[in-house]
């Protein structure tokens, strides 16, 4: 049976060279996998660029069921291409050549290759191969769109060294997204982790165990360049009660001043030269239909109380002159969790609802954007204290049930009133499911970050490969 094929070429901002060191580098494959396709690597044997490299990964096969894919990685030609070949996992035949061709001194094209088939002969073909080439279709154009936006966020700095970057929470939501940001880009990491940590693979990070709760020996941070602080209780997992409160409280606060603490009590001129902290747009409060900027003041209520502790936390390692960015963060947009992640099989059912009135606003950001905005605050000196981290463009919650209900091509009618939204989820409905909160990235703009996606639409069509 003859292969099917498809071919993918799209322009980048770097040289054919940088564009192949791009790819070769620690958790590339990691960087490249679409929000909504979730393939876990399991083991990986050898090293990129000797044969023979195979790795092993778990994949989605005929939807909630997962199939093993062993790949080798061959013909590697630096600066040109390398090869894929499956050889085991759930198609007929499959070989990928990414190709890497020069166009001018600083510019490329990315060059995706497959060649195919489908299990199952000519009935395989009939019944799946449409499928196949579209879910090839909305992959590749999402890592092509992916890798270009990180060569242009890496090649704003080209000029600058690479640095070492201690991160916290790097399993997280965002960490998970960040790391492989960072290593792709030529950074180093070092993980501050809980528990036992570290994949069954070199990964190209350090893993260092840390109790967020203890002080931190400031020799953890010897040789590092600046800290991002992630880690912090997950707020919409379990059902707020008083306890739930005083973990959310204590999850963010206790961890901040002991990182902050290591940075200030380290000799001067050995200091990280900045230090990146999450913090949150709850710090406003419920605000209506009031613009926020980063000069806006706090709000009231239980939210801004832990978000003003939050990002005081901070204090030592700014009073020990090393520029701290608090980032606060909106509503992070991706498939993988978070608040889309918990609302989507409701969606997906027909049965996605507004939440009461509709008129809250949502300061929402897309997670490639957050991880952008990250390097922005990591690498460019002139951005300190509060930063409002989310799209120029908030929504109401009618608008966005709307929008996710079109992309998905689902009824999105039903209404759930504040009372039973009470009911259902408790304290969480008014401090944070009915809080509107109209954020602008104020500080972001003025300093020149530039948005994937400043419109939630496309935001969502790219998050969910639609």
């Amino acid at each position: 049976m003859t292969n099917a094929t498809f071919t993918l070429r799209s322009p980048m901002p770097v040289s054919a060279d940088e564009l192949y060191a791009w790819h070769s580098r620690p958790l590339a494959f990691q960087r490249l996998q679409p929000p909504w396709e979730p393939i876990e690597l399991k083991a990986a044997h050898g090293s990129f660029g000797t044969e023979p490299y195979r790795c092993d990964f778990r994949t989605p096969f005929l939807g909630p069921f997962k199939t093993t894919w062993s790949a080798e990685t061959y013909d590697f030609q630096p600066g040109k291409q390398f090869q894929d070949r499956q050889l085991k996992g759930p198609f007929a035949f499959w070989n990928h050549t990414h190709r890497f061709i020069a166009d001018t001194e600083n510019t490329s094209f990315l060059e995706d290759h497959i060649a195919y088939r489908v299990p199952l002969g000519g009935i395989g073909n009939v019944f799946g191969g449409g499928m196949v080439r579209q879910r090839l279709a909305a992959v590749f154009a999402y890592r092509h769109a992916l890798t270009a936006s990180d060569l242009r966020r890496h090649n704003l700095y080209r000029d600058r060294p690479r640095l070492t970057i201690a991160v916290t929470g790097s399993r997280g939501l965002v960490g998970s997204e960040l790391v492989p940001f960072l290593t792709t880009g030529g950074h180093r990491v070092v993980r501050l982790v809980t528990g036992k940590g570290g994949p069954p693979f070199d990964d190209g990070t350090r893993w260092v165990n840390w109790n967020p709760a203890a002080p931190l020996d400031p020799k953890v941070l010897e040789g590092v360049d600046a800290v991002i602080h992630l880690a912090g209780d997950n707020v919409a997992s379990g059902r707020w009660n008083e306890e739930k409160k005083r973990k959310i409280t204590e999850s963010r606060t206790v961890p901040t001043r002991v990182v902050a603490d290591a940075i200030a009590a380290m000799p001067e001129g050995s200091r990280p030269k900045a230090f990146v902290c999450a913090s949150a747009v709850g710090f406003y409060g419920n605000r209506g239909d009031e613009i926020l900027t980063e000069d806006s003041p706090a709000g009231t209520g239980f939210f801004p109380a832990v978000c003003k502790a939050w990002e005081s936390a901070s204090d030592p390692a700014r009073n020990a002159g090393v520029r701290t960015t608090n980032l606060r963060i909106g509503v992070v947009l991706t498939p993988r969790g978070g608040a889309l992640g918990k609302q989507l099989p409701a969606f997906k059912a027909g049965v996605g609802a507004v939440l009461g009135s509709g008129k809250q606003w949502i300061p929402w950001i897309t997670i490639g954007d957050l991880v952008g905005v990250i390097h922005h605050c990591l690498m460019n000196e002139t951005i300190s204290g509060p930063v409002n981290s989310c799209a120029p463009e908030p929504v109401t919650n009618h608008e966005f049930t709307k929008s996710l209900g079109r992309v998905l091509r689902r009824p999105a009618f039903f209404w759930l009133p504040r009372f039973m939204l009470r009911v259902m989820f408790g304290g969480i409905t008014d401090d944070a499911l009915l809080t509107s909160l109209r954020t602008v990235p104020k500080k972001l703009l003025d300093t020149g970050f530039t948005f994937d996606h400043s419109e939630l639409i496309s935001a969502l069509k790219s998050l969910l490969g639609r």
